[in-house]
């Protein structure tokens, strides 16, 4: 088994993985990102990104990764993937990273490994998942040109997804789950400019179809009444839960959700170790784990230094 010896290992490529790269590198750190997909995480699946300072015009999720990782490796930092981590030893020193064919160690440890999708949990939702049920808009939303399409969620998220959606699918359906509108005023504004948007204060109760998604069943969050609206697609946009089953085994702290607790410097409990980002439940906004994961690298910058005097 190979590897390397590292002054700093970062798990996780989204947004505060890359940034706390670029800052750790920056500041002449040997740093290692590993990835188990692809660099990016959830933020490459946003289809438009309006709120990044620095921005004004507005670019893809997918394009703004793609900078930040140009910059990351600008600044000598290594980024291996697909790489996923199967196994890791924080407690000692040094720390070790373990994946399938890699053994790294190093001296400080950033987790940045982000959410996976919540899922809705209802009848068809597994079976037809590839077949018109989907948790992607920018990997799937182009299959279903001039169809007609749901999306499941009330925040910024789903009503973003609808909005892209709406440029060539049919018409878009968006299934609340909540008696609230959790998005953005000048978000839901834009779902009805768009003209083939209607948004439906409803829960899913089940997704049918046999070869692929047909219909889905709706019970109004108010008079209760179930009924069934033909789709073809159903997009699934309801947020996502921390990856940090892995972590949670190395006894790093985290709460009742799975988030991993850190304090105001991005530390865990654990010496040498901090965390960013999404999966410390902290802001979910991109704008939120970029300045997460700065804070982790300068801190774990500090770290690394004490360690080597």
């Amino acid at each position: 088994m190979s590897g390397g010896t590292y002054d700093l290992v970062v798990i996780g490529a989204g947004p505060a993985g890359l940034t706390a790269g670029i800052y750790a590198s920056r500041m002449g750190m040997k740093t290692l990102i590993l990835e188990r997909a692809l660099p990016g995480g959830r933020a490459v699946e946003a289809p438009i990104v309006e709120n990044f300072p620095g921005f004004p015009e507005a670019l893809g999720g997918a394009e703004l990764v793609e900078r930040m990782t140009e910059q990351a490796e600008k600044f000598g930092a290594e980024i291996r993937y697909p790489e996923e981590v199967l196994n890791l030893v924080l407690d000692g020193r040094p720390k070790i990273t373990a994946t399938r064919h890699n053994r790294y160690e190093s001296i400080g440890i950033v987790i940045s490994t982000g959410t996976q999708r919540k899922k809705l949990s209802v009848p068809g939702e597994t079976m037809l998942l590839g077949r018109g049920v989907s948790y992607c808009t920018i990997c799937d939303g182009p299959l279903f040109k001039g169809k007609v399409t749901a999306v499941v969620g009330s925040g910024n998220e789903a009503f973003e997804d609808a909005i892209y959606l709406s440029d060539f699918a049919e018409k878009v359906v968006i299934i609340t789950g909540k008696q609230e509108v959790e998005a953005a005023e000048k978000l839901v504004d834009r779902s009805v400019r768009a003209g083939n948007i209607e948004t439906l204060k409803a829960a899913v109760k089940s997704i049918a179809g046999d070869t692929y998604v047909k219909s889905v069943r709706i019970s109004d969050l108010q008079s209760k009444e179930e009924r069934d609206i033909p789709v073809d697609a159903v997009f699934v946009s309801v947020g996502g839960v921390p990856m940090t089953n892995l972590i949670e085994k190395t006894g790093v702290a985290v709460d009742d959700r799975g988030c991993i607790q850190v304090d105001r410097r991005q530390a865990t409990n654990i010496g040498g170790v901090f965390a960013a980002g999404d999966c410390t439940c902290g802001g979910m906004q991109m704008v939120t784990a970029v300045g997460e994961g700065a804070m982790a690298a300068m801190q774990a910058h500090r770290y690394v230094r004490s360690m080597k005097r």
